[in-house]
């Protein structure tokens, strides 16, 4: 049975605000898949807060152009659905896609949206693949805490063992104040004898011869 123009409006209202909240969309094609895989599908995206929504193309593309997203859907294969992830913007991309790399699966990503862009099949497929976002903040932290880390926190802490374990800085001595050395004096040369002194001595006079 045909929706009505109510329920239609209804449909393009609630996938437009969807558009709006999510953080990523993916466009997949669901053709040929049965109901059961479909309703797994859909609870394995509800379980990492992602919405599932069926609708015809002509209403999606409506309610993206509300959003503010001018997409093509007609010329998107298939029928659609739109996983749009509200809290990981890996998780609608990554669960889509290991359902769709399933033996014997008929689901097909074809597009979608990623931090606010429209993006092609092979850029939601690459996308698929890639680690959930608490993995990849894993990997980040024990990088972090690889070796750059630990070399890092040993500089910190040569750092603060230094800080903490140098002497304080004293005020420099005052330089002696250099002391002249005595200025000798020469000794004044002996002063040269007096003439009266330095002649020789009188020789004695000769006794007298006596008195006949």
């Amino acid at each position: 049975m045909p929706k009505t123009r109510a329920q239609k409006a209804e449909a393009v209202s609630e996938l437009s605000q969807a558009f709006k909240a999510g953080k990523a969309a993916v466009f997949a094609d669901f053709q040929g898949m049965s109901v059961q895989s479909v309703t797994g599908l859909r609870k394995k995206l509800h379980a990492e807060g992602v919405d599932y929504i069926v609708a015809k193309k002509s209403l999606m593309a409506r309610a993206a152009k509300d959003a503010g997203y001018e997409i093509d859907f007609k010329a998107m294969p298939g029928m659609l659905g739109a996983a749009i992830a509200m809290d990981d913007e890996m998780a609608a991309a990554r669960i889509v896609g290991t359902a769709a790399s399933e033996k014997d699966s008929t689901l097909k990503l074809v597009g979608g949206i990623f931090e606010g862009n429209i993006v092609d099949q092979e850029f939601v497929t690459k996308l698929s693949k890639l680690p959930s976002k608490p993995q990849l903040l894993t990997q980040l932290l024990w990088v972090l805490n690889g070796p750059a880390g630990a070399f890092a926190r040993l500089l910190n802490a040569y750092k603060e063992q230094k800080e903490a374990g140098a002497p304080k800085a004293e005020a420099p001595a005052p330089a002696p104040t250099p002391v002249e050395a005595p200025v000798e004096v020469p000794a004044a040369a002996p002063e040269a004898p007096k003439a009266e002194e330095a002649a020789a001595p009188e020789a004695p006079a000769a006794p007298e011869a006596p008195a006949a």
